[in-house]
């Protein structure tokens, strides 16, 4: 055996550190000090005889042979990982970690859980809500619902589509009563009230589907980090939202929203699932993914809320 794989953990320790360009953030994924990760890679330097690693302010960047050995060592730790996932599979009971967005979380995921529940009692679930792209590789993540579907997470990680839909301007009844909507332009009048945690679409996507020309000024505008911000601000009266009937139906349903216009901008919402087709938790996740579809489904064939 070559002496050199005797340097095993501190390749560990050179691949985390590559990776996340820093030693402090090496040292948080890897639960030990900073000055253990510098030891680590000073030692693994010295061995090799060359240098690794070079500081461009807070950041450490590879030099040319690291740059090198990292694609070499990230790809042999993913074969290692395959290969022990093959041969460890979990049993269908046990947790299962969801990473989506705050906004499908706490107005589309939580409201039908328990159905899954019921279905998997077996099966926990632990909802991992946030804005930054998952790290489904080197984290505990096994399934990823989110709006952008063109993620690269990485070499495994298979994505398809969950499901999409036009959204639509949604205002209070107060307001619809007191505009007495009858023209899309007259919504240049509210207060536009735009969710910032979504590309996709905007408002001015949806004038220009209605056929209205923005002006360049006098708009009346709000951001906000979450639809359900968005959704609270306009509910109090304040204004008009874009938003889908899949996260907003409940409101609608109540008579706390309406859809002033049934003009729909296409593509609007959009959610794709992205998950590791060689994780050891893959038939817990699969049984997850398929009561989502079937969530999905059983909702399409519902009467369209207007």
């Amino acid at each position: 055996m070559d002496n050199r794989l005797q340097h095993l953990s501190g390749l560990r320790y050179f691949e985390v550190a590559a990776r996340r360009q820093s030693y402090s953030k090496a040292a948080e994924e890897l639960y030990v000090s900073q000055a253990a990760v510098s030891q680590k890679i000073r030692q693994l330097e010295d061995a090799l005889g060359c240098k690794l690693f070079v500081r461009q302010g807070r950041n450490m960047m590879l030099t040319t042979q690291g740059a090198s050995l990292y694609t070499d060592v990230s790809r042999g730790f993913d074969h290692i990982l395959s290969g022990l996932n093959r041969i460890q599979a979990e049993p269908l009971e046990g947790i299962l970690t969801v990473n989506t967005s705050r906004s499908f979380a706490s107005r589309w995921l939580m409201p039908r859980l328990w159905k899954f529940t019921m279905i998997h009692p077996d099966i926990s679930i632990r909802v991992d809500a946030t804005a930054e792209a998952p790290d489904m590789k080197y984290s505990n993540i096994d399934v990823a619902i989110r709006q952008c579907d063109n993620l690269d997470l990485g070499k495994d990680i298979q994505s398809s589509l969950l499901y999409e839909e036009p959204v639509y301007p949604l205002c209070s009844p107060e307001l619809a009563n007191s505009m007495q909507f009858t023209r899309p332009e007259q919504l240049l009048k509210c207060w536009l009230v735009h969710w910032i945690e979504t590309k996709q679409f905007t408002w001015e996507k949806w004038f220009r589907t209605a056929g209205v020309t923005l002006p360049k000024n006098n708009l009346q505008w709000m951001e906000v980090s979450t639809f359900d911000m968005g959704l609270n601000a306009v509910i109090a009266g304040h204004g008009a939202c874009l938003g889908a009937v899949s996260l907003a139906g409940d409101f609608i349903e109540r008579g706390l929203l309406v859809k002033p216009f049934d003009i729909g901008l296409v593509p609007g919402i959009r959610y794709t699932l992205h998950y590791d087709h060689t994780s050891p938790r893959m038939a817990r996740a699969q049984a997850f993914i398929d009561w989502l579809h079937q969530e999905v489904r059983q909702s399409q064939t519902q009467p369209m809320l207007t």
